[in-house]
């Protein structure tokens, strides 16, 4: 189980910004490095993946947010982030950030919120 901390979450209007982060400081650093994601839920919706980073630095986003969002990681902050841009309604709900280990174990942060006001 690896411990995960989120932040950044907020109330902001329609192609406002946010950053999430995702810390995981007892974490060593060859556990960081393995794939880490954001997800999302809006109420009364299943969760689902937005954005993916594997170990090497590759990406993956699912459509509705490409050139909006960019996930990332600092190794040496053993903290991971997702930069959110050009906000819109439909990107509410409670994020949660995840870490998928080799062995095929998910770990997930305890959630934060975003609202984004038409």
């Amino acid at each position: 189980q690896v411990y995960l901390v989120e932040s950044g979450g907020g109330s902001v209007q329609a192609g406002g910004s946010l950053r999430l982060s995702c810390a995981a400081p007892r974490a060593i650093l060859s556990t960081f490095t393995e794939t880490m994601a954001w997800y999302r839920q809006a109420l009364g919706k299943e969760r689902e993946l937005v954005a993916s980073i594997f170990y090497g630095g590759r990406t993956n986003y699912i459509d509705s947010v490409k050139g909006r969002f960019t996930i990332s990681k600092d190794n040496r902050k053993r903290t991971m982030y997702l930069q959110m841009n050009n906000l819109k309604a439909e990107d509410t709900g409670v994020y949660y950030c995840n870490h998928h280990s080799q062995s095929g174990h998910d770990s997930w942060g305890q959630g934060t919120q975003v609202t984004v006001s038409a």
